[in-house]
This record gives C-alpha cells, sequence and structure tokens, in this order.
C-alpha cells in the first residue's frame, strides 16, 4: 500500500523528466519510508540500486560490483570492479544515451567504509556525469552525515546536488490510513502511540482494539515494538544510557534544561551536548515561545517529537520489569489507560489541531492567510501569574493573528474556558485583525454555541470537524 507521499513521487518524477544530470540527497530517520518511496519511484524505469551495508569496503565494492553487471547483463565470469572509479565510469557510457538512475541507498555506510568515496564520487560528477542522463540518488538514515558530510559546506560533494529530500514522518491525517476503521477518538489515541512511522504503523492489526494492539506489540516481550526504541538508539548512540535517562524524563514532563539537569543531575553543559544529538537525531524538538528569537531565546521548552519514542519512555522502559514477567495487562490497566488521556492531551492533541490548521491555511480555508505558526508561555503582567497559548498563528504583514485552544477533556466549563481565551488577546496587542479558534474533544454545550454567534471572530471544532476538509 502507497500513501501519502505524492508530493515527493510527483517531484521526483518532475526531476526524472527532465532528462539532465541530477543528484537527489534524500534523508530521514530509520522505518520512515524512504526505500518504499525509492521503490514506488523506480517503478517502470531503468535504475541500478544498491543498498549499502554497514561492512568493509571492499564487501560494498563487490556488492556494488554485482549490481552493475546484473543491470548491464555481463556475464558472470566477468571480473568484479577493482575500485570505484572503474565501477562509476561502467555507468558513464550509458548514461550519455540513457536515462538511468542510480541509487545508493544507505550511502554513509558506504562513505565511511571508504573516507575517499565523496571525493571520488566529487571527481566522477564533475569530469564524467554532469553532462549525461543520469539520475542519482544518494539516499541516508544517519541525518547528521547527510546534513554535514555530503550536503554540508566542508564535503567535497558541496554544490553538486541539484535537489534534496528529507522524508518525515506522517502527520496524523496521513496516518490514520492504517486505522481508517476505528472511530475518531481510537484514530487518535492509536496516533498519540504509534506515531507517524509508516514501518510501525504497518504493524497495527487493523482487526483488533486500540488495547489489543498495544498488549501484543508493546506490552509482551516478543511483541515487535518491546524492543524497537533501545535497539535504533543502540544503533545511533555509543552510550545509550544518559540518552535514556534524558528521553524518559522530557517523556515524563520534565521540558526545560534545568529541570532536566537537577532531575537527571548532570552538569547542564553535557545535559546541553546530550539534547542537541537527540535533537538532531529528530527524537527531541526544541520550543520557543512564538516571536521569540530562535538564536537569542532561552526560554526554551524540549519534547519528544515522536510519539512511539514518548509512550515507549513513558509506559514501556520503566515498566520492563513487570513486563518480563509477563504482567503486561497489569501495566495497562495500571499505568497506560489511568494516563492516557493526560498523554493525549498535551502535546499530542495540540499538535493534531496545528496540522489541521496547517491543512486547512494551505487550502486557502482558514478566514486570512497564516504564515507563522507556533505556541506561546510566559507571564501574564497584569494578573501575575503565567499563562499559555496552545497555537499562535500570525499572518506575513503581522497584522492578523489567530490564538488556539485545545482541550482533550470529558468534562469542561466551555463558557469559562472560551472567555479565557477571548481574554488572551490582551496578551497580544498591536494587532488589526484577532481570531480564536476553540478545539474540543467532546461536542460544544449550548451556552458555547451562543458565545460562538455573539463572537463572529471565534471558531468552535469539535473532534468530527477534524476530520473534514
Amino acid at each position: 500500500m502507497f500513501f501519502g507521499r505524492e508530493k515527493e513521487l510527483k517531484t521526483l518524477n518532475k526531476a526524472y523528466s527532465e532528462n539532465i544530470f541530477q543528484m537527489v540527497i534524500m534523508y530521514g530517520r530509520r522505518r520512515v519510508g524512504k526505500t518504499t518511496l525509492l521503490k514506488e519511484f523506480l517503478k517502470d524505469k531503468n535504475f541500478i540500486l544498491f543498498l549499502a551495508e554497514e561492512a568493509n569496503d571492499q564487501t560494498n565494492l563487490q556488492s556494488f560490483s554485482k549490481q552493475i553487471k546484473k543491470h548491464f547483463k555481463l556475464p558472470d565470469h566477468f571480473p568484479n570492479f577493482p575500485n570505484w572509479n572503474d565501477a562509476f565510469n561502467a555507468i558513464t557510457d550509458k548514461a550519455k544515451d540513457e536515462r538511468i538512475i542510480l541509487v545508493i541507498d544507505e550511502y554513509p555506510y558506504a562513505a565511511l567504509a571508504n573516507k575517499s568515496l565523496n571525493s571520488i564520487l566529487q571527481h566522477t560528477i564533475d569530469q564524467n556525469w554532469k553532462d549525461t542522463q543520469l539520475f542519482l540518488i544518494l539516499c541516508g538514515s544517519q541525518i547528521s552525515f547527510m546534513e554535514n558530510e555530503v550536503m554540508g559546506y566542508s564535503s567535497p560533494l558541496f554544490g553538486r546536488r541539484t535537489m534534496q529530500m528529507q522524508i518525515l514522518p506522517f502527520d496524523f491525517f496521513d496516518a490514520r490510513n492504517y486505522f481508517l476503521d476505528k472511530t475518531y477518538e481510537e484514530q487518535i489515541e492509536f496516533y498519540s502511540a504509534f506515531g507517524g512511522t509508516p514501518y510501525y504503523l504497518s504493524k497495527i492489526n487493523a482487526k483488533l482494539t486500540f488495547t489489543e494492539n498495544i498488549l501484543k506489540l508493546f506490552l509482551e516481550t516478543s511483541g515487535y515494538l518491546y524492543e524497537e526504541p533501545m535497539m535504533l538508539l543502540q544503533q545511533e548512540l555509543r552510550e545509550p544510557r544518559l540518552y535514556n535517562t534524558i528521553i524518559s524524563l522530557i517523556a515524563s514532563g520534565a521540558t526545560t534544561m534545568n529541570e532536566l539537569s537537577s532531575k537527571a543531575k548532570i552538569d547542564s553543559r553535557i545535559t546541553n551536548k546530550y539534547v542537541s544529538i537527540l535533537m538532531s537525531l529528530q527524537i527531541l524538538r526544541r520550543n520557543i515561545p512564538f516571536g521569540a528569537d530562535t538564536f537569542k531565546s532561552r526560554n526554551s521548552r524540549y519534547y519528544v517529537d515522536d510519539n512511539l519514542y514518548r509512550f515507549w519512555f513513558l509506559f514501556i522502559f520503566p515498566n520492563k520489569g513487570a513486563i518480563e514477567l509477563d504482567e503486561g495487562d497489569q501495566v495497562l490497566t495500571g499505568k497506560v489507560l489511568p494516563a492516557l488521556s493526560r498523554f493525549i492531551g498535551k502535546p499530542v492533541f495540540e499538535d493534531i489541531c496545528l496540522q489541521w490548521l496547517k491543512r486547512k491555511n494551505k487550502a486557502r480555508k482558514l478566514p486570512e492567510v497564516f504564515v507563522n505558526f507556533g505556541s506561546w508561555w510566559g507571564q501574564d503582567k497584569e494578573k501575575k501569574k503565567p499563562t499559555d497559548v496552545d497555537i499562535v498563528a500570525s499572518s506575513l504583514d503581522e497584522k492578523i493573528i489567530l490564538l488556539g485552544e485545545c482541550k482533550w477533556r470529558n468534562d469542561i466549563n466551555y463558557t469559562k474556558e472560551i472567555e479565557k481565551l477571548l481574554d488572551k488577546k490582551r496578551l497580544f496587542p498591536n494587532y488589526d485583525k484577532y481570531y480564536f479558534y476553540f478545539f474540543s474533544k467532546i461536542p460544544f454545550s449550548s451556552q458555547a454555541r451562543k458565545l460562538e454567534k455573539e463572537h463572529e471572530s471565534l471558531k468552535l471544532i469539535e473532534l468530527k470537524d477534524l476530520f473534514s476538509f
């Protein structure tokens, strides 16, 4: 099943149709669907696909040679290429007269095994390939390597790429294709635990309930996702112990650097280093208040930027002892289900509401066009207490602003909460026009609908509204 990557596929096919040399850099986290996208793109095309291994240079060169010989139907006794230059040159003459796609998947493995590979490739591009019809794709899961060693200024390959594509996890509205037959609330529950990584979503058994899937995949030692985050971290990091501590603390609600350093009992400089590495792996994200300077603001909050990792480090990691005693059902009823509503409320439901707004905005279905999105927290100077706004968006000229509140609750005083949202206009003076969006898990009361009629700028969004475009 292929869906959710239509934009990326269209971009690749458009570049392919130009019949000139192209060098595409494609990168993204493991399991995010890069290879699936490549396979869809390669259908019915003339291509060589080489998957590099975490092995020595000779092993990768031999494997690459076999793919070239297979593609060009060379006899079995034809010798393997003695070096990468000769292997690349074997493609050159063919690519002068025909469109050939060369994909090197997991390129970092090959480049790390041969420190000269970037330079060899650069020389081949400059001397041989730039005037051919070769469509070269370098793909990799090691994000920092692809950004720094392939696209970075100091890389021999700098300036050679014609396009880069970062493949990100699905947002909620693409991820829900894996569980469309579930209720709206159940769909959000699935997304809160599995996130938007296609490979993990594919493990969901749509015939089972949410709790049955959690038990089978997370809360049994044989479950596919029982060890998954830990195994991936061990592949990426040399010493995962401190990283585990930091992710666990953030998943549990410690969102500032001071909180992390204090609770982990780690020097703030070391904590900052570990957090930066986890951000480069796209496991953590840094938020700053809307309107603050990205580089200067010290008022940062950190969140686990992957729902599955957040779920795993909050519910699985601290309860592994019980799970290994076959008490997964006790973890489910005693830990997961009682905390699930709060777990979804912040930040999962807020993220979904923001994704909805961005999609509506892109489709030009909001009252104005907004270009800046975020959230805000700070001091309410008038009331002398801290406060926050779940969603803030502004227009390009910064004359129009949207303020949003998101409530994932079964019991709520709508009138009070809506009036609180309307009052937060005070926190954002000097705008010409204000809009207010209130998102709710449950249907709004008649009093709330009356307020909506009284305030033209107020829009109330129920769960069913999130599923309509």
